[in-house]
């Protein structure tokens, strides 16, 4: 069974920094689009950040410059980086998997294989 771990969530201030990880040793092929979503209570979950195989990136308008996604083919890693965050960022967040696509990453149908979720919670 495929598996998407994700690890590094916690509470900080407002202006605050954390790095999410995401374990994938299930998935064999390396080259499928990535992604991290996050979700609160009552909302629809949302993307955050997708990658390519390439390395292109996607981001949502609302973290654009704060956040980074990166990978790493080697180690079936994922990250992401965020920076200033703010209280909106508060949410439960998932690592996700395509299936077999490698790019156009932003379609969230795409996404077969997702985490349980590691919490982040902003404070103002």
């Amino acid at each position: 069974q495929v598996q998407l771990v994700e690890s590094g969530g916690g509470s900080v201030q407002a202006g605050g920094s954390l790095t999410l990880s995401c374990d994938a040793p299930g998935i064999t092929d390396s080259r499928v689009c990535m992604a991290w979503y996050r979700q609160t209570p009552g909302q629809n979950r949302e993307g955050v950040a997708t990658i390519a195989f390439d390395r292109e990136t996607g981001y949502a308008d609302s973290v654009k410059g704060r956040f980074t996604i990166s990978r790493d083919n080697s180690e079936h890693a994922v990250y992401l980086q965020m920076n200033g965050l703010k209280p909106e960022d508060t949410g439960m967040y998932y690592c996700a998997a395509a299936g077999d696509a490698y790019y156009s990453c932003w379609d969230g149908y795409k996404y077969v294989t997702w985490g349980q979720g590691t919490q982040v919670t902003v404070s103002s």
